[in-house]
């Protein structure tokens, strides 16, 4: 079962690499796998001790920060849910994902986060705070005095096995079209999704990758930290908790790195800092991953010249715990750009408004299912109805497969009023793809 389960997988990685570098914030902590392993194992057990059940929701608002990585481990150790936030929300915004994910405690850093307090005050969520003095120290951890299970037994860490059907990860759809909508993901979705990124992108416990997306994203949660954790690899956090350009590729360097994943405008950020103030010298990195928006060909040969590695634009949504696509390694295909490469450890089909497969080339609805692929939303049946029809997850976007399997995204099918309860029979009008909606409160960018 340990590989079916993403704690089953991080504490095998833990086991095979003890020694090996797992988190590292530049200049100031390293933390070996043993040592991680223990500090998460150390706060699973006051989690535990405290109260928080399995099944329980915790929701986390911290920048990117390595007591975030303990705590959020910690909290699926303990069977309970993780739910990371924006630290950025405003206390209405808290109040909200506080309340809809029915959460039972609120982790901050150290420091707190005065509009997520209020908002879990006034729905009399208690809160805690997480600080790690150093990496030899014990995290402080401040909890509320514990309670126990319906039947007025306790339960303690040893009694608590992971399983695969286990709610790990509570994350909310972007909202940018809607009302955001919950998506639970379990322990065998994200183990499912770490394989598959592990397994494209050959990443090994020689790798290495700065961090620069938030940790409350599934791009930066799932695809640069879980993924490298999985496979015993090396993640370094920027020291400000955020991406900066001026300080990004030193970081690289110190890290040893060897890729990095991103969205299209940190790439743009990058390029632009390039011409202006170049590198003295530059890491060697096997790939350069881009995911979370189209990114314009121009720009993936601009990246290619410029970092001297291959661009590899891969397609993810949160309801597939990430990744569903993404164009190969030099040594195991050829990269298409305008594609976002062929399904990666999943089914995809492209469909009609009857349920039926498109041809090559043919355009339709993206659909897809898969191990990785999440059940449903959470306590919304319209959604799950239309979402999941014909026993298939339907992305909203439009695109088609060539005659090699690569997927070429062409718009996204707009939410049109539905009148009458039918699906609109064609899709009439299309937005621009995957706008990464909110990227300034996503990304808090440090310009040079």
């Amino acid at each position: 079962m340990e590989g079916l389960t993403l704690t089953g997988v991080l504490r095998k990685a833990a086991g095979d690499f003890p020694s090996r570098r797992a988190i590292s914030i530049s200049g100031r902590l390293e933390l070996s796998y043993a040592r991680l392993h223990q500090l998460v194992d150390a706060a699973a057990a006051r989690l535990a001790d405290a109260g928080v059940l399995p099944g329980d929701v915790v929701a986390l608002a911290f920048p990117n920060a390595v007591e975030l990585v303990i705590v959020f481990l910690a909290v699926i150790r303990a069977r309970a849910v993780a739910a990371p936030l924006n630290p950025a929300y405003t206390k209405d915004e808290f109040v909200f994902y506080l309340s809809d994910s029915e959460s039972k405690l609120l982790v901050t850093n150290a420091e707190g986060n005065a509009a997520a307090e209020a908002a879990a005050a006034e729905l009399g969520i208690p809160r805690s705070a997480a600080f790690l003095p150093d990496a030899s120290g014990t995290l402080e951890l401040s909890l509320p005095s514990g309670r126990t299970a319906a039947d007025g037994t306790a339960l303690p860490l040893d009694t608590r096995v992971n399983d695969p059907s286990d709610v790990a990860l509570f994350l909310h759809t972007s909202g940018s079209t809607s009302r955001p909508k919950g998506v639970p993901l379990t322990q065998f979705n994200l183990a499912a999704s770490v394989k598959n990124i592990r397994s494209v992108y050959r990443l090994r416990e020689t790798d290495s990758t700065v961090i620069v997306l938030p940790l409350f994203h599934v791009h930066g949660l799932v695809a640069a930290l879980l993924s490298s954790l999985s496979a015993g690899a090396a993640v370094a956090l920027p020291a400000a908790g955020r991406f900066s350009a001026s300080t990004f590729w030193a970081d690289m360097r110190a890290s040893g790195a060897t890729w990095y994943s991103a969205v299209p405008t940190i790439h743009q950020i990058l390029l632009d800092r390039h011409a202006t103030r170049p590198e003295p010298a530059y890491p060697e990195l096997r790939f350069i991953r881009s995911c979370s928006a189209s990114l314009a060909p121009a720009i993936l040969e601009h990246l290619e010249a410029a970092f001297v590695a291959p661009v590899l634009e891969a397609y993810a949504m949160t309801e597939a715990a990430h990744q569903m696509a993404s164009n190969p390694l030099p040594e195991d295909g050829p990269r298409k750009p305008g594609a976002v490469g062929r399904p990666t450890g999943l089914e995809m089909a492209i469909l009609d408004e009857e349920g039926a497969r498109r041809p090559p080339n043919v355009p339709g609805e993206v659909c897809i299912r898969g191990p990785n692929v999440a059940k449903g939303y959470k306590n919304n049946p319209e959604a799950n109805k239309a979402a999941f029809a014909f026993g298939w997850f339907h992305t909203g976007d439009v695109g088609f497969l060539d005659a090699d399997g690569y997927l070429h995204l062409v718009g996204r099918i707009k939410e049109l009023i539905n009148r009458g309860g039918t699906r609109p029979s064609s899709p009439r009008s299309h937005r621009p793809l995957l706008p990464f909606s909110n990227l300034s409160r996503l990304i808090s960018l440090s310009l040079p």
